[in-house]
């Protein structure tokens, strides 16, 4: 990890555990984007004609990376744009299942539409309580979040599985973004039928990027209504000759950002993601023993067999005063203080932020 770490300037003055807000981008993505910007400059014919290239080729890592179909693909700013796409795609009499005190930006949406909800618990006990709100309220679509932003909870993927066997017809809408690029994904074995993400956290691509996922057996299920010339094959075209996943990319496409999803991936390729996953799922693990030693964690998390690489600490803003004093990343957030552990942290790190801790 000593040898990844070059790779992230930051790191050399502060102990970053803050990846939940925003992930580091490394130094060789950085290098690319400089690239892409002084050609834009001094040869902007020439970028110009690379345009499309760059997209295809963002699409194509993505497709191989995630194990997604290419026609399951659309390139998008955000999370939020993504969300707030569908939903205006579904019927408005459709009965949607959430999770109480999930990210705003997957529940205010919905929540904001005329669309009738339901809503299950975030707690120890999380997937008993969605089959629990399924049998009650038999909601037609699901929307959650895969890692939760404020306790770090992570859903069960053996559960939604089962769930979607047992429920079939349930439509099942994700959010990735605080669980792409710190895991093995394949999307197309997955039991999602839609996945959306931003990609400045764990995936590391920096701002004003993110991936919208569509299986083909749940695109009858949306009637997308965004729609401009970008998604048209050409100036002849008509509306109504729009493929499905081209309703979702409206307008040009921000070959800086996007493409700078395809660097990530590589990046991560270059040093073996299994390898860095590892890394991730090792530290993690030390750190909720850890933390449990010092009675720092919620039975929300205490009680939960397989967690994510984010917790929140049960500390005051004394001690979130005293974490920055030594150079210390990370976050207040709902009742504590929110820490996640990507690639790019070591042992070390953890170290150091449990010296403080204890220091109180």
């Amino acid at each position: 990890m000593k040898e990844i770490r070059k790779h992230f300037p930051s790191l050399n003055t502060t102990v970053y555990l803050d990846t939940a807000a925003n992930g580091l981008i490394p130094k060789p993505v950085i290098d690319w984007r400089r690239t892409q910007d002084e050609e834009l400059l001094n040869n902007p014919v020439a970028y110009r004609a690379k345009h499309q290239k760059i997209i295809e080729d963002t699409k194509f890592e993505i497709s191989r990376f995630f194990n997604a179909p290419l026609n399951t693909i659309a390139l998008i700013p955000n999370f939020s744009f993504g969300i707030n796409s569908i939903l205006e795609g579904l019927p408005k009499n459709q009965k949607i299942l959430l999770l109480n005190n999930d990210y705003p930006s997957v529940n205010w949406p919905v929540e904001s539409r005329e669309l009738n909800v339901c809503y299950a618990e975030i707690d120890e006990n999380l997937e008993l309580n969605i089959e629990t709100a399924i049998k009650k309220h038999k909601p037609e679509v699901f929307i959650f979040s895969i890692v939760q932003w404020l306790s770090g909870i992570k859903i069960d993927f053996n559960f939604l599985k089962q769930l979607k066997d047992k429920y079939p017809n349930l439509l099942l809408i994700a959010d990735g973004t605080q669980y792409l690029g710190t895991e093995v994904f394949n999307f197309e074995a997955s039991p999602l039928d839609v996945l959306v993400t931003s990609c400045y956290k764990w995936l590391t691509s920096g701002f004003g990027n993110g991936i919208l996922f569509i299986k083909e057996t749940a695109q009858h299920r949306i009637s997308p209504k965004t729609i401009g010339f970008n998604s048209a094959a050409t100036f002849e075209s008509t509306p109504s000759d729009t493929a499905f996943m081209k309703h979702f990319e409206p307008g040009h496409q921000d070959t800086l950002n996007y493409g700078s999803i395809a660097q990530a991936i590589k990046f991560q390729e270059n040093y073996g993601r299994k390898v860095l996953y590892q890394q991730i799922k090792s530290i993690s693990e030390l750190a909720k023993e850890s933390f449990a030693e010092i009675g720092l964690l919620s039975n929300h998390t205490l009680l939960r067999q397989n967690h994510s690489s984010i917790f929140n600490l049960q500390c005051d803003k004394n001690i979130f005063k005293k974490l920055k004093e030594n150079n210390i990343a990370c976050s207040l957030r709902g009742y504590g203080i929110r820490v996640g552990f990507h690639y790019y942290n070591t042992k070390e790190d953890l170290a150091h932020l449990l010296q403080v801790l204890k220091q109180g």
